[in-house]
């Protein structure tokens, strides 16, 4: 994937990344500087986030993204240094624990969750919409997980009630501010390999194994493929798309989670 050429379509540009450190955030880092952007790593992690900027020639900011005045900052900084703020994705979140069913998640788990992947984008959303409004123009991209897709097996409670919120969120502010030329959509990317698959415990295998037969595609992401189309909605190759539910799922929504135990057997 790292081998595909890429085109320059965000040359001059500047794009601010929450959670570049690792996986889809660091993957988007580097595409957005491969098609030119000027690049605004963001990260609670402070040595991840750091070595992602250096890798993209980019800014670090040091963020955490449930913290109002951390995000104020975050787009301050930004917005200062390169004078203007074209693209933003709003990538990071969390997966803290006790979130399941329901019948067992308890209030603070539920909390804990819908401050992580709700709330950021709100606060992250509310931040950067001045600074684009500015301008005329902007491309705000949150990312909502693919709890929020009618295919999607098994996902926890307060996590499918989050991604839902960011889904219903992005719809609001696309259609709001689409005059004023800022375009908004919710990505809404299927399972992703992650590092853990390499060297898997037997919990990263019975997840793997659970989740595989819903992909129609029969494999998972790579964050490449996902940061692909976060370069895309960052472009004006995507200028007609607003207010809109973007799917990278290999398939899963389509499927509406109906298992395929033998992928490539209609």
């Amino acid at each position: 994937m790292s081998d595909t050429p890429v085109c320059r379509r965000l040359v001059g540009r500047t794009a601010v990344v929450t959670g570049a450190g690792g996986g889809i955030g660091l993957a988007a880092a580097r595409r957005l500087a491969a098609e030119g952007a000027e690049v605004v790593c963001a990260d609670l992690d402070e040595r991840a986030g750091a070595a992602a900027a250096r890798q993209v020639g980019g800014l670090f900011v040091h963020t955490d993204v449930t913290d109002p005045a951390m995000v104020e900052a975050l787009f301050d900084e930004a917005y200062e240094t390169f004078g203007g703020i074209d693209v933003a994705f709003h990538n990071a979140g969390g997966r803290p624990p006790g979130d399941g069913s329901i019948l067992t998640t308890d209030l603070d788990a539920w909390r804990r969750v819908q401050e992580a992947d709700l709330t950021s984008v709100f606060l992250c959303c509310r931040a950067v919409l001045p600074y684009m409004r500015r301008h005329g123009r902007g491309s705000i991209i949150n990312a909502a997980g693919f709890g929020a897709l009618p295919g999607a097996e098994g996902p926890a409670v307060s996590a499918v009630a989050a991604q839902g919120g960011v889904v219903a969120l992005s719809r609001e502010l696309g259609v709001r501010f689409a005059r004023e030329g800022i375009r908004v959509n919710a990505l809404l990317p299927g399972p992703v390999g992650s590092p853990q698959l390499q060297e898997p415990s037997a919990e990263d295998l019975d997840e793997a194994a659970r989740r595989l037969p819903h992909v129609p595609l029969g494999r998972f992401a790579a964050p490449e493929e996902i940061a692909a189309a976060v370069a895309f909605l960052a472009s004006d190759d995507s200028s007609f798309v607003t207010a809109s539910e973007f799917p990278v799922d290999g398939g899963v929504s389509g499927a509406r989670g109906a298992p395929l135990r033998r992928p490539g057997i209609g």
